[in-house]
C-alpha cells in the first residue's frame, strides 16, 4: 500500500529566507522561474540557489512502511520544487539504541539493499539528490551511515558516524562501529554537501572539517528528544555556521517510541547564524532555499577561515586532565 505524504504544517514552504513560522508559497505560479531553477538554479540576485527538503518523520517497526513513507515524501518534495532531500537518523527502523545490548541485526542493511535501490530509483525518476540514513552492514561491521545519492540515481559515497556515544537511551557503542573514513564532502549536481551524523555535531572539528573541504551545505541527520537542551543545541549550530561560513541543515525524527519522544524541530541555518526555517514537533517536510552567494559574503565579512593559522590548529589528541 502506498504511503501518503506527511501532513503539511505552518512552517513548511519556505522558499527563500524567512522567519521561523512564516508562510510562503512553493513555486507559486512561476513556470519560467521553475525552468531557470532546473537549468541553472539562478535566483533573482543572479546567484545560485539550492532548494532543500528535510523529511521530519516518525518510524514504525516495519521497514517497508518506513520506506513507503520515505518515497512518498520524496515525491512530495519533488512536486514542490526541491532539489535535495534529507532524512533523519536511522530512518528505516525504530530507534533501537535506546536499549543496551540488544540484537538489532534485523534492521541492518547492506548498501545494495532493496530499500536503497528503491531510493536510488526514486532519485533518478524525480531528479533529486537524496541523503538517507541507515544501519549499514558492511564487511562484517555495522555503522550509522548516510549514503549520498546523486540526482541520476548513482551513489556518490557514504558517510559514517565518527564519534559513538554511550549513555542512557543512547547505547550506541553496543551497535555502531566508528567511521573508517572520517568527515566527507560530496560534489553533487546541486552543490557541495558535507554530512555530519547526529552526535558528531557536538565536536567543532566536524563542521570545520567539512567547511575546509569545500562544503556549502552540511546536513545533519539526528535523533534529538524532548528533555534535551534544545535551545543550546540550536545555538550550537548557529554559532558553528557563523564560524565556518556554511549552511547547516539538521533533520530530526519525531514522535514517541517506547521510552523516548523525539522532538522534531528540524532546522536550517545560514552562514550568518540566522534561522532560515524551523519545524515544530509534528511530522512534516520542511522546505528551505539555500542562497549559496551568502557563503562568500559571510566569509568576506568575517574572514575566520582565511585568517586561520593551520599550523596551530591541528586536530590531534589532547590531554583532558581526566
Amino acid at each position: 500500500m502506498r504511503a501518503e505524504p506527511l501532513v503539511e504544517s505552518s512552517a513548511l514552504h519556505i522558499w527563500g529566507k524567512a522567519e521561523h513560522g512564516a508562510h510562503s508559497e512553493a513555486l507559486s505560479g512561476a513556470p519560467a522561474k521553475r525552468r531557470l531553477l532546473a537549468e541553472g538554479r539562478t535566483t533573482g540576485r543572479g546567484g545560485q540557489e539550492m532548494r532543500i527538503a528535510l523529511v521530519q518523520m516518525s518510524m514504525e517497526e516495519s521497514l517497508e512502511a518506513n520506506l513507503d513513507k520515505s518515497l512518498a515524501c520524496m515525491r512530495e518534495a519533488a512536486s514542490k520544487g526541491a532539489e535535495l532531500v534529507c532524512f533523519p537518523e536511522i530512518q528505516f527502523s525504530p530507534f533501537f539504541p535506546q536499549f543496551p545490548g540488544g540484537d538489532a541485526s534485523r534492521y541492518a542493511m547492506g548498501i545494495d539493499h532493496p530499500a536503497m535501490r528503491a531510493m536510488q530509483q526514486a532519485s533518478r525518476e524525480l531528479g533529486l539528490v537524496a541523503i538517507p540514513n541507515l544501519y549499514l552492514d558492511e564487511g562484517g561491521k555495522r555503522y550509522d551511515a548516510s549514503p549520498v545519492i546523486e540526482a541520476n540515481g548513482t551513489k556518490v559515497g557514504v558517510s559514517k558516524m565518527v564519534h559513538i556515544v554511550q549513555m542512557p537511551f543512547f547505547y550506541e557503542q553496543d551497535y555502531y562501529t566508528p567511521s573508517d573514513s572520517g568527515f566527507q564532502v560530496y560534489h553533487t549536481s546541486r552543490g557541495r554537501v558535507g554530512v555530519v551524523i547526529c552526535f558528531d555535531r557536538h565536536y567543532p572539528e566536524s563542521i570545520r572539517s567539512c567547511a575546509l573541504k569545500g562544503a556549502q551545505l552540511i546536513v545533519i541527520p539526528t535523533a534529538n528528544v524532548k528533555g534535551e537542551p534544545l535551545e543550546l543545541f540550536e545555538w550550537e549550530l548557529r554559532v558553528a555556521a557563523v564560524q565556518s561560513g556554511v549552511f547547516i541543515a539538521l533533520c530530526n525524527r519525531v514522535g514517541p517510541e517506547q521510552e523516548m519522544e523525539f522532538c522534531g524541530e528540524s532546522l536550517v541555518v545560514d552562514p550568518n547564524g540566522e534561522l532560515v526555517a524551523k519545524a515544530d514537533d509534528s511530522e512534516q517536510v520542511l522546505y528551505a532555499a539555500v542562497d549559496l552567494d551568502l557563503i562568500a559574503e559571510s566569509r568576506e565579512a568575517r574572514p575566520y577561515l582565511k585568517l586561520r593559522r593551520s599550523e596551530f590548529c591541528t586536530l590531534g589528541t589532547t590531554d583532558t586532565g581526566a
